[in-house]
């Protein structure tokens, strides 16, 4: 299974995907977004690529019905995704990993930041998959794919 991970890409009138990204989504099973999607039709566009998850950011308050947390199991992988403004923290990871501090997750992924993220903590992997579309101090724009196989999982950043 393959999983393309997006968040912050603000998509509103005038903006689009750099090419890489709409490429890159052609060859996924599943799409996550970790919010701040920018439109409904944007959602749309990315749910006739293959089926979505999404949470909502603090940029899509005119976005109604998604929720600002989920937990999901993509095949053996228990996964949390929430953006990460909200919840108490010093810094994004640290509100993600609290929002999901009751729960028995493998993986979390979070956005908010802009700012490409993956490390290990208590053996949750924290993962933010930058943005593709506003890299706010980071090098370069960024995305995420995960690939689950029987055993195991990886998730990498794809930088353009």
């Amino acid at each position: 299974m393959k999983i393309g991970i997006l968040a912050d890409t603000h998509i509103r009138k005038g903006r689009n995907l750099p090419p890489v990204v709409w490429e890159t989504l052609a060859e996924v099973d599943m799409i996550l977004h970790a919010g701040d999607i920018g439109s409904s039709s944007f959602l749309k566009d990315l749910e006739s690529i293959a089926p979505v998850i999404a949470v909502k950011g603090n940029g899509d308050w005119m976005m109604e019905g998604l929720p600002e947390k989920a937990i999901f199991n993509l095949a053996h992988v228990k996964v949390g995704m929430i953006h990460g403004h909200q919840g108490p923290g010093q810094n994004t990871p640290q509100r993600a990993l609290n929002t999901f501090a009751q729960d028995r997750v493998d993986v979390i992924v979070f956005g908010h930041s802009h700012i490409p993220y993956k490390t290990y903590t208590s053996g949750i992997l924290l993962f933010n998959p930058g943005s593709p579309t506003e890299k706010r101090g980071s090098e370069f724009h960024s995305m995420g794919l995960m690939n689950i196989n029987d055993s195991d999982f990886d998730i990498q950043h794809i930088f353009f």
